[in-house]
């Protein structure tokens, strides 16, 4: 008699595919509503959570919390457009996905991105929404029928397996700065009831208890509502951020300039473009209403800069070169975040990808970095290049179609640019930097490292941005930054 547990395939190759056994392919599991139900749970927990990650980039002054949340961001970002898609493969039109599944839900994500300080955001992030929304992944996986829901399965399989890896960092993070002192009384009395309210993620029963109503659950932070903070804030290794001493981009395209050196110069640019994150992040914040690949790319082109500013770390560590000793400026990132809309940081973002096209751009950088004898110099500048290309097509999907053409577009964002342009000699009246010049102390370094004398035009390099931006139009060579 065949039943399920002794039923044989053609000479015992994998059953179904290799997605499940016969046994366990003969349970009924969850019917279509319920998957659809929960799903779009899982769609809004992820979607709040890169929200929250997006909007805390920018006033998170630790570095490592700024790139990870950076990470973490694009990452949610991904398995938001994996779910909307998979929802809208189940009988699920109109697919209602910018609905709040439960005003509970709505009140946690709220408490959570309203956190008044780092500590408290990691509990929240990482200990109360990505632990509970991994036990609601669990059960659905365990109770969905592993062949009739396949293609559900296999994005979850995935999410799990990156919301773990988000887990993880986070778990590391708070065990380095310690738990707030608030935390455990701000779970108990308002995020796990909060959870309970509405039943998990999954908006199941295995939470249990007797609140219902989201009333009865005071908002603490959320009482009064986030407001995105624009200002970038770094933590005590980034000195002096409005030193604007240093013009990377005239030594990088002064011919009589060997190609080593320049090499350090652009891992000095890979790492200060930790303020295009900063700066982008404002642009996802304050934009609202547009497809969700909208911020679905720049999601990723965000993720990217904040790659290419760990490059830059690495490049420094990996020459055995202390990258705090340069002075990273956030003059950029700052200006365009207080004195410029959305649309024209989005502008000058495009502006500058656009510029670094041409063959003085990231091309030259690469050629450069196979120049220096450097290898991982070659590396870095081969990605760095490609993910501009990237860049450079994502903002001809999202920027250029609201101009008339790419000229008008480009001209625009000239303009922008053109805004803040320079402020060398107000923050230095200010009495907010000196414009230091901090190439000999790195370059020093470097040579020592390599167990080279300092070449003395190199060491005597002292060029600044008075009156100029970070663009290669400044230089000669074309738009940039």
């Amino acid at each position: 008699m065949i039943s399920p547990q002794t039923y044989q395939t053609y000479k015992n190759l994998p059953p179904l595919a290799g997605v499940a056994t016969h046994a366990e392919a003969a349970k009924p599991g969850l019917g279509i509503e319920e998957c659809v139900s929960r799903l779009k749970r899982f769609h809004y927990a992820f979607k709040r959570l890169h929200e929250i990650f997006t909007a805390r980039i920018t006033a998170e002054p630790i570095y490592e919390l700024k790139t990870g949340f950076a990470h973490h961001a694009y990452l949610c970002a991904e398995h938001v457009d994996a779910l909307r898609t998979r929802i809208g493969e189940m009988r699920e039109p109109p697919l209602g996905l910018e609905e709040v599944p439960h005003p509970a839900l709505e009140v946690l994500f709220d408490e959570v991105r309203a956190a008044p300080t780092t500590r408290l955001l990691l509990s929240g992030i990482y200990k109360c929404i990505v632990d509970s929304l991994l036990e609601a992944i669990d059960a659905y996986l365990r109770e969905t029928n592993p062949l009739t829901d396949a293609p559900s399965r296999r994005l979850l399989r995935f999410a799990h397996l990156e919301l773990s890896d988000i887990r993880k960092f986070g778990e590391l993070a708070i065990e380095a700065l310690e738990p707030a002192p608030e935390w455990i009384g701000w779970r108990t009395a308002t995020l796990d009831p909060l959870l309970v309210a509405a039943m998990g993620f999954d908006g199941v029963s295995q939470y249990g208890g007797a609140i219902t109503l989201t009333t009865d659950i005071p908002r603490r932070f959320s009482a009064t509502p986030y407001v995105y903070d624009p200002i970038p804030k770094r933590d005590e290794r980034w000195q002096d951020s409005y030193n604007q001493g240093v013009n990377p981009e005239a030594f990088l395209y002064d011919p009589a300039m060997p190609s080593k050196p320049k090499a350090l110069m652009m891992l000095f640019k890979r790492i200060r473009e930790i303020d295009v994150p900063e700066m982008m992040a404002s642009i996802l914040t304050e934009t609202k209403g547009k497809p969700w690949k909208f911020y679905r790319d720049m999601s990723r082109q965000l993720w990217d800069e904040a790659r290419h500013a760990m490059m830059g770390e690495v490049g420094f560590v990996a020459l055995g070169v202390d990258w705090t000793k340069a002075r990273i400026t956030h003059n950029w990132s700052l200006r365009l975040n207080t004195e410029c809309t959305p649309t024209e940081r989005h502008a000058v973002l495009y502006f500058i990808e656009q510029g670094l096209m041409t063959k003085a751009g990231k091309r030259f950088e690469w050629e450069v970095g196979v120049d220096s004898g450097i290898p991982l110099m070659a590396t870095i500048q081969d990605f760095d290049w490609a993910d501009e290309v990237l860049h450079a097509a994502i903002g001809r999907v999202w920027y250029i179609p609201q101009f008339e053409n790419i000229n008008k577009a480009l001209e625009y964002g000239d303009q922008c640019w053109a805004k803040i342009v320079s402020n060398w000699k107000e923050v230095k009246n200010q009495g907010l930097t000196n414009h230091e010049n901090w190439w000999p102390a790195i370059y020093r370094q470097a040579c020592e490292a390599w167990g080279e004398t300092p070449d003395p035009k190199v060491l005597a390099y002292s060029t600044t941005y008075e009156g100029k931006r970070a663009d290669l139009k400044e230089v000669g060579v074309g738009a940039s930054g």
